[in-house]
C-alpha cells in the first residue's frame, strides 16, 4: 500500500484474528464507516463498525460466504449483497444464493 496516495492509517483491523477465523474473500466498506465481510468459514455476514472494530450486525448464510459483498444505494435506501457459494476447500456449504440486506438507516440519514 502506498501511504502517499491511499491516506493515512488510523489504526489496523484484522477482523480475522480478532474473530478467531480465516478468511478467504474480500471486504466492502461504506461511507458510514461499516466494513461489511463474509469471507469466513463460519457462514456468516458480518458489519464492522470501522472505528472500534466491533461487530455491530451478522447474519447467517445458507452456504459459504468467500466473496466480496457489494453495497448499492437506491432512492436513499442502502442494501447489501453476496454471493453465497461456498468453498471446497475450505470446508463450508456449498450453494448458489444471492442475499440482499436492506440497511435500516437512509443513506441521506447518515451523512448528516
Amino acid at each position: 500500500m502506498d501511504r502517499e496516495t491511499s491516506g493515512p492509517v488510523r489504526h489496523s483491523l484484522d477482523v480475522a484474528a480478532a474473530h478467531r477465523h480465516t478468511n478467504n474473500g474480500g471486504s466492502v466498506v461504506t461511507a458510514g464507516g461499516l466494513i461489511f465481510i463474509a469471507a469466513s468459514t463460519e457462514d456468516l455476514v458480518r458489519a464492522v463498525d470501522i472505528e472500534t472494530g466491533k461487530i455491530v450486525w451478522q447474519a447467517k448464510l445458507p452456504a459459504g460466504g468467500q466473496a466480496t459483498p457489494m453495497t448499492y444505494e437506491e432512492n436513499g435506501k442502502q442494501y447489501l449483497v453476496i454471493v453465497t457459494g461456498g468453498h471446497r476447500f475450505m470446508e463450508t456449504r456449498i450453494g448458489d444464493e444471492v442475499m440482499a440486506y436492506a440497511c435500516r438507516t437512509r443513506v441521506s440519514e447518515k451523512a448528516a
